[in-house]
């Protein structure tokens, strides 16, 4: 299939299942391409409410791409379950084999996302600001992106777009045309130095960024290590070739339920967590651009409902 065969083909399944009334949008990289801040990608994240999940797998079992059913993809993938999704976790699944695999990650809750998702609906997409959140991850090719589409907030009137400059010419462009509300300026102390046209800036956004990215290198740890069990049970219960989706699901709940923790970032402790990522980002910058790093606890909210 061609990039734009795969976008109408996720975009369909989304449209089936907002014509069931399950709630749910396309985010991360092939929201970036509906947003025109990027050219390609060949996966599709969604956000998808719990409530829905069921609607999901059904519409996942009976739909074929080039004759081949969807599955699970491999051994590490969670099920589709809200059990361990409000824990943080995501669930994948793949149509065909390799590098032709068509490929589809499910989020019921959207990760760092300081608003409700499902209030963010750009069409079948989600928000621009959704997206700019959950892609502050420890992947260098996330970060232009997230820059990009805090432009495009900004030059379409919403201020969030502030939260998520991470590149000083970029503040320095928009800020004599645009206005950076108080309120702002309060959740994001570095903006506070651009508007003072401090030199520290560019040192400021680099040390934030490095804070993203230790914050996102540790949890992939904690999941990492939770997940172990889970993969061995996964693996043990030999789920047999041609197994329908509803089996192969079924089998996972049975694995999860005995192996696989539903949150283990809660477990770990989020004030721990915060603080390690903190002080490895420490390791990085010079200690005095700590004090412009932000609260980022809103962005874990999602893990205490």
């Amino acid at each position: 299939m061609t990039d734009v065969e795969l976008q109408i083909f996720y975009e369909d399944l989304v449209s089936q299942l907002r014509a069931q009334g399950a709630l749910c949008a396309i985010t991360s990289g092939l929201a970036c391409v509906h947003f025109d801040i990027a050219e390609t990608t060949k996966d599709c994240d969604l956000l998808c409410h719990p409530t829905a999940f069921r609607q999901l797998l059904d519409l996942l079992e009976a739909t074929q791409v080039e004759g081949q059913a969807c599955r699970y993809r491999g051994n590490l993938s969670p099920p589709l379950d809200d059990r361990w999704h409000r824990g943080g976790w995501t669930s994948h699944f793949q149509w065909g084999e390799g590098v032709e695999a068509v490929t589809l990650d499910v989020f019921g809750r959207a990760l760092r996302g300081t608003e409700p998702w499902e209030n963010e609906l750009s069409g079948l997409y989600v928000s621009p600001a959704i997206v700019a959140e959950m892609k502050r991850t420890n992947r260098d090719k996330d970060w232009p992106f997230i820059t990009l589409l805090g432009e495009w907030l900004i030059e379409t009137g919403d201020a969030r777009g502030w939260l998520h400059l991470f590149e000083a010419d970029a503040l320095r462009r928009l800020l004599p045309r645009h206005p950076c509300p108080a309120g702002i300026i309060a959740r994001r102390p570095a903006l506070r130095l651009a508007l003072d046209r401090d030199a520290r800036v560019e040192a400021a956004l680099f040390a934030e960024r490095q804070f993203w990215v230790q914050l996102d290198r540790l949890r992939v740890r904690v999941y990492e290590r939770a997940l172990r069990p889970y993969v061995v049970a996964v693996r043990r219960a030999q789920i047999a070739a041609g197994t329908p989706l509803h089996g192969q699901h079924e089998i996972r709940l049975r694995c999860a339920a005995e192996t696989l923790r539903p949150s283990p970032l809660v477990e770990y402790g989020l004030e721990r967590y915060v603080e390690e990522a903190r002080r490895a980002t420490a390791e990085l910058v010079q200690p005095e651009l700590l004090q412009w790093l932000p609260d980022v606890s809103p962005h874990f909210n999602y893990l205490k409902t």
